[in-house]
């Protein structure tokens, strides 16, 4: 039987838990590829972890040792040319902290609009946008042509696309 988790790792998990996408968001954001963003965040995991005192402000303190990490990651590649620059990722980093509550707003309005659909309907959506999934195999599958499954997805994204915009519109203040 798994050992209770003290009041401070409980906390740490509750709260890393509800800035993790946002969190990943930052630091691909500011780095070139996936792989490079996957270490840069094992890293940041190891960092909040271990300093870990409390939660005045974790999604600052957060986002803090994530851009700390890019910078440091960063300054290891310097010798690469495709690695940003500095003054790249500070920009990078500014423009994703304006536009982070944004972007949790609108997955969360998606979200809520893929709850909306009927079953069959969000099997497809989130079928097609899963990684490696190939349209003609999957209109294959399902025993339709290509373009007929082209069609349906357009239709779909269009009703998604309009659900989440009346979504926002009756979140944002008057």
């Amino acid at each position: 039987m798994p050992q209770p988790l003290d009041p401070q790792q409980d906390q740490f998990l509750r709260l890393y838990a509800e800035q993790e996408q946002s969190l990943h968001g930052y630091v691909r954001s500011m780095l070139p590829d996936r792989h490079a963003a996957s270490e840069v965040m094992q890293e940041v995991i190891v960092t909040l972890w271990q300093k870990f005192e409390g939660a005045d402000d974790f999604r600052k303190w957060a986002f803090g040792v994530a851009r700390m990490k890019v910078l440091h990651y960063l300054q290891r590649r310097k010798r690469d040319r495709h690695v940003f620059s500095e003054e790249l990722v500070q920009q990078l980093a500014e423009r994703q902290a304006e536009l982070g509550p944004r972007h949790t707003t609108q997955r969360e309005a998606l979200e809520h609009c893929l709850e909306k659909l009927h079953h069959d309907q969000r099997v497809l959506v989130l079928t097609a946008y899963t990684k490696g999934t190939r349209m003609d195999d999957l209109a294959a599958q399902r025993g339709e042509t290509a373009m007929a499954l082209y069609k349906k997805l357009h239709r779909l994204r269009q009703g998604l696309l309009e659900c989440v915009r009346r979504t926002l519109a009756l979140e944002e203040p008057v």
